[in-house]
């Protein structure tokens, strides 16, 4: 996984499991990878990764069964879409429409640049 510097990298591990489940990768109530499981996956430190479950978990988006592991928590699913459509709406889209607006490509433009980008891509990639 390639990290972005502009943000800390357990809220970048966080979203990419949030996009997993959402995706069904991850099934309510199945088990995930362990810490240091996903520690050694993704090149980072254990820390870094218990953070990330740390604030998944805050979240209700997994849970920890003591001495099995974390799970994908019942309506997990629902509350990872939730999470990722706020991040989406409050940090990502309002930086995208600023550089629309100083690119000068209008809203027609940028519908059917979506239409178009929706017939040419799968969303499970």
């Amino acid at each position: 996984m390639e990290f972005n510097s502009q943000q800390p990298i357990y809220l970048q591990i966080a979203e990419m499991i949030c996009e997993r489940i959402v995706l069904k990768q991850f099934r309510e109530d199945e088990r995930i990878l362990s810490v240091r499981e996903m520690a050694v996956q993704l090149e980072v430190n254990p820390n870094t990764v218990m953070r990330t479950f740390e604030f998944l978990q805050g979240k209700e988006i997994i849970n920890n069964k003591r001495g099995v592991g974390y799970f994908v928590a019942a309506d997990g699913i629902s509350k990872a879409g939730d999470l990722l459509k706020t991040e989406f709406v409050q940090v990502k889209l309002p930086q995208f429409f600023k550089t629309a607006r100083l690119l000068a490509i209008s809203p027609e433009e940028l519908q059917e640049l979506y239409a178009k980008f929706i017939n040419n891509t799968d969303v499970q990639k």
